[in-house]
């Protein structure tokens, strides 16, 4: 049973039991406290916390894609090395705004695993919290009491935050098989693979308030999430999600480019890939871009820790963006865009790739012979945090990449002397513009505004715009024909939407890009005798 139709049979599932369908909402949401979209429920959060009036019906379904590899959720270095761990995966899910409660939500769980996705009932375990009667009552109706397994808060109790919303919640269990999975915490409710959780039922029936008190809600609520990844392999008979049909047509294609044969228990690289490849098709496709900052920085991240693993594999030039282009072709049936943009996507992705090409050679060289001296030095020593800075700002190694790389051989990074180096050199570039503002004189701009006039600020409206440079000075704001990369300078746009320090804000920061690449970022804003500078970093 392949993906596409494990999606398809859960939407029209509850699609036929009166739940509205909704479309997967952006990985990038409206909401400040979240990097990513990260769970199903996210889109619904304000109709659970009382923010938006409830919809009409008050029952929903979806096929949420998430992704988890930066901020509280960051399940990136795992990624590859187990069997579960995804940055991107899709959770399953119905919900009830005050509809249906315990009673309904079980009774649907229980017939879509047994009846519609065919589970053997001799397989299937169910945890409940310690303190919920009511769902052991309800699970006994359905399954044998000796299989549903009481747990504490830790495992059985969801909330929202410190206050708000919360719950007990009741989770699913697949028996993969004691003649597969027979170590010590191999038994129901011990930390092995044998017994694998793919549902998640959260009972939402309290408020939390300041004090710790619980309060019942006045309309219980459902949200359960299942992993699309995991029943999909599961109904395969697959012992992990990467030999299941989701990921070996993209680690086919990795064989394809390394010429290599993908040995399961050798391949961890082949899995980053395939991996790491669906992250970067889906972030590019829904407009996140590379950047050193946020969301850009961690896509940037994931890319260039699938690089890393390629140029284990004996890559020395782009290839990602030929995986990237194959998940687009197997996942586009559902998601349109993928499809729509693809060749936008793989010409991005294939842009960023022989930038980390161009001086991946001389960082892995930095990086290996820091390492020896390191091995050669005594244990629990840390990796200089002067070197991983110059790997980042120098080669374009993130932290988290060399951080990663280390990890492989037990050691870890000098991390306060990494940022004591980085914020020298925040402090430096603030230095550099302040001390050029200062020392400017009126009569260097006349000549720019005699030439140009004063450059038109359309930020108010809109946050991009299509600008032409009028001109380009170097870090002294002498008037230069370039500023090459990794050099600091400054820009005169004919029209800008970064808003200018100038007594109030702090000036507005940005990205300069030219057919869909990135030529410069914008560090800081300023105005000067009327006219809109911007001080940048060309790359």
């Amino acid at each position: 049973m392949k993906e596409k139709d494990v999606r398809a049979l859960f939407l029209e599932y509850f699609a036929g039991k009166g739940h509205k369908v909704y479309d997967s909402m952006p990985l990038v949401p409206d909401d400040p406290t979240l990097l990513f979209t990260n769970a199903g429920m996210v889109q619904f959060k304000d109709i659970f916390t009382g923010r938006i009036p409830i919809p009409s019906p008050n029952i929903a379904t979806s096929a949420q894609t998430c992704i988890r590899a930066g901020g509280k959720h960051n399940d990136l270095e795992n990624v590859g090395y187990t069997a579960r761990h995804h940055t991107l995966f899709e959770m399953l899910g119905n919900f009830s705004f005050g509809a249906y409660f315990k009673k309904e939500a079980i009774a649907y769980a229980w017939e879509f695993v047994t009846e519609v996705l065919g589970f053997d009932k001799s397989v299937l375990y169910v945890t409940i919290h310690e303190s919920d009667e009511e769902a052991f009552e309800l699970w006994s109706k359905h399954i044998d009491t000796a299989r549903i397994k009481r747990m504490g808060n830790k495992d059985n109790f969801w909330q929202m935050g410190d206050v708000g919303p919360c719950g007990p919640c009741s989770e699913i269990f697949v028996d993969q098989g004691a003649e597969f999975f027979n170590g010590p915490e191999d038994y129901f409710g011990g930390d092995g693979d044998r017994f694998l959780e793919i549902w998640n039922l959260v009972f939402m029936q309290f408020e939390r308030d300041k004090e710790g008190n619980l309060k019942p809600l006045p309309k219980p609520s459902i949200d359960t999430g299942m992993g699309l990844e995991r029943v999909v392999a599961l109904l395969e008979g697959k012992h992990s999600n990467f030999d299941s049909s989701l990921f070996m047509p993209l680690i086919a294609k990795v064989e394809e480019i390394t010429r290599q044969t993908y040995i399961y228990e050798s391949g961890a690289s082949f899995r980053v890939i395939a991996d790491h490849a669906r992250s970067v098709a889906f972030l590019l496709a829904q407009g996140v871009n590379f950047d050193k900052e946020g969301r850009g920085y961690v896509l940037r991240r994931i890319l260039r820790r699938a690089i890393r693993h390629g140029y284990l594999l004996g890559l020395r030039e782009p290839f990602v963006y030929q995986v990237v282009g194959c998940v687009c072709e197997n996942m586009g049936a559902h998601y349109r865009y993928l499809l729509e943009k693809q060749q936008v996507v793989m010409q991005q992705c294939k842009a960023e790739e022989l930038r980390f090409f161009e001086t991946i050679e001389n960082g892995m060289n930095l990086f290996n012979k820091e390492l020896e001296k390191l091995k050669d030095e005594k244990p629990n020593q840390l990796f200089s945090g002067e070197v991983a800075f110059k790997l980042y700002d120098t080669y374009g190694f993130p932290l988290d990449l060399t951080q990663d790389m280390l990890r492989e051989n037990g050691f870890g990074v000098d991390v306060d002397s990494f940022e004591i180096c980085m914020k020298a050199q925040k402090e430096q570039a603030k230095a550099n513009w302040k001390g050029s503002g200062d020392s400017v004189k009126e009569g260097d701009f006349k000549l720019l505004l005699s030439e140009f006039g004063v450059n038109e600020f359309v930020g108010y409206e809109k946050t991009e715009a299509q600008s032409r440079i009028l001109a380009l000075l170097d870090a002294n704001l002498q008037r230069v024909e370039s500023i090459k990369k990794d050099e600091m300078g400054f820009i005169l746009l004919d029209r800008t939407p970064f808003y200018p320090e100038s007594g109030g804000p702090v000036g507005d920061k940005g990205v300069l890009m030219h057919n869909n690449d990135k030529i410069a970022e914008i560090l800081d804003t300023k105005k000067y005798f009327g006219l809109n500078i911007s001080q940048v970093k060309a790359v």
